[in-house]
Order: structure tokens, then sequence, then C-alpha cells
């Protein structure tokens, strides 16, 4: 038998603050109008963090709604990730603090960096913890409060991102080792560090002394993304045996509509085969995958049984992707 990291429960938080396109010129004096966002990336709003909510206060809500949905007490969890270029602190590490606030039993915690490809990255890392027995539940979080990274005069960057979290708890379980197995079957990560400035945030502890604001090369960003996605989605369904016609669920990162159309298209899915959150809230980097899988699960979308590809890009680059079976 193989071990395997089955999906036990989706949550998600958005924070109270809704700000919809027409608000930001009213409002945050951007020249800019709902017209010009929506047809260029399909966002029409987006929640903004209040004053005291941080990626720990955001991802424990959503840690404990996904223990809740997964009836799995916080006791048992003994691996917390938290996914995010906006934590709380240079360290201790925003996990840590997630760890504490919902009780987690014991065991570790730590956060990863891969921006909007975070959540990838960390479901990667919590199925090897789990596969080779140093967890046996873990709890894979996305949380980012990119509204205090963002220059609100910069109407290129501003408009795309918004606050929230997500998470799943992952549990091992036992497959037969083949693409049948319900869990992550397998999980496809790179990065290319010569394309790191073309989306970034300036400065840092160990440069600058201090965390500056987001920055991107919005068109060179695009070039690169649907070629890398469509390639690792390939790469995914080859290791696994699986074609293109055996996916029943795209959930993307939320950066983009014209990008998520044109994979789905890619794939050959129909629309409503593609779970869509970024209208209502924006990109929240490695919170969105989550976040869309909190969506779909609360709206009895995916099935037991239903193959999902879950894919992203974000900083770095960084790009990869995850096929699981609910």
């Amino acid at each position: 038998m193989t071990i395997r990291s089955l999906i036990a429960g989706c949550g998600g938080y958005l924070p109270e603050r809704v700000v919809r396109n027409d608000q930001l010129a009213a409002e945050f004096g951007i020249e800019t109008s709902d017209a010009w966002i929506t047809e260029r990336t399909g966002i029409r709003q987006r929640h903004i963090a209040a004053p005291g909510e941080t990626a720990s206060s955001m991802g424990a809500a959503a840690a404990l709604q996904a223990l809740e949905r997964a009836g799995i007490p916080a006791a048992a969890v003994d691996c917390v990730i938290v996914a995010t270029a906006t934590p709380d602190s240079a360290f201790p590490a925003t996990a840590v603090r997630v760890q504490a606030a919902i009780g987690a039993g014991p065991g570790f915690a730590f956060d990863l960096a891969a921006a909007c490809t975070g959540f990838i990255y960390a479901l990667g890392a919590a199925d090897a913890l789990i596969r080779t027995g140093q967890a046996r539940c873990a709890l894979v979080i996305g949380a980012e409060t990119y509204s205090r990274i963002l220059d609100w005069t910069d109407r290129g960057t501003c408009v795309l991102f918004g606050d929230g979290a997500g998470a799943v708890v992952l549990t091992a379980g036992e497959g037969a080792g083949d693409a049948t197995d319900r869990g992550i079957l397998s999980t496809h990560m790179h990065s290319d560090g010569r394309f790191a400035d073309i989306l970034h945030i300036e400065g840092g502890a160990g440069s600058t002394g201090g965390t500056g604001l987001l920055r991107m090369a919005g068109r060179e960003v695009f070039r690169h993304a649907v070629s890398k996605l469509a390639a690792v989605v390939d790469q995914a369904l080859t290791a696994n045996g699986l074609a293109q016609s055996d996916i029943r669920w795209l959930v993307p990162h939320q950066a983009n509509l014209r990008i998520i159309d044109a994979m789905g298209r890619k794939l050959g899915l129909p629309k409503d085969r593609v779970v869509v959150t970024v209208d209502r809230h924006a990109n929240t980097s490695a919170a969105s995958i989550p976040l869309a899988l909190a969506d779909a699960s609360a709206r009895g979308l995916i099935e037991r049984g239903d193959l999902v590809v879950m894919e992203a890009i974000g900083g770095g680059l960084t790009w990869g992707a995850t096929l699981a079976r609910f």
C-alpha cells in the first residue's frame, strides 16, 4: 500500500470590508474605472484587511473552518505550513502564531515563500512530510495582506490584489499507488530566478532593513503565464498516466480571468468546470487557490472521486501544479 495525503476539509476567511472597482476612484483617488478593471482582469471587487487583521489571524480563522468541515480537532494537527509573502514578522514564522491560536497539537510549524505559487509549494511540502511519516495531519494555509504592500498610486498593480486566507486539512491515508487513489497524486514545482525582478516586493529585512512595495511588469508576467502553466499541468498528467479528459475541475490561481479562461480552453474544460473567484476576491496570491477550494466546497461542486488540477504562477518566477483526487 502507498501512503497518500487525503484532503479532509477546506476553509476560508475574507475580511469584512469589500471595496468595489468604482470605489477605488472615489475613495482612493485612483485614475481608473469599473469598466477598465473588469475588461482587463475580470475583477469586480476585493476584500481589504481591517487594522489588526494579519496573515496569522486570517490564517487561523480559515484553518478553524477547514478543521470544522473535516470534523478533525485542532489537537490532531501535527504540522502547520503557511504560504505567505506578507508574514506578520520576519520571525517567528506566521505558522507558529497560527499553531498557537488554534491550539494545534504538538508538532512543528513553518512559513514558505513562493509568492502566488506558495500554496502549491506548501501542498508539495506537506504531502512529502506525510508520505515519509513525519506528519499525520497537516494544515496547509495561504494567507495574505497585500493591501499593505501595494502602491496605491499605481493603478497597474493596486487594482489587482486583495486580502484573505484559505486552508486545507491533509490527513494520512492508504492507496493502491496508482491514479485511482484518493488524495494528492503528485505536485510539480518550478522556478527561474532569471525573472526575479518582473514581480517582486522592494527591499527586505536583510537588505534595506524593511519591506517596500510590490512592483510588477504585468505584460512580462502575462507572457510567461499560460505557456508555463499549460506545460506543468501536462507534466502532472503525464506523471500519473492521465489525460486532459480525466480532469473534472480546474482550480487555478486567481490572478486574471483572461489567464484562467485560456487555461480552461487549453485543457478542453467547459467554463462550468473551472472554479472562478477572481471577480469577487481579486488576486489574493498564496490564498487564492485554497479560497477557491473553500468556495467550491461550500457550494458542493467538487464531489468524492473528482480529479482536480490546481496550478499557479508567481514571483520568482515560480510556478507549479498539483493533481489530486477528492
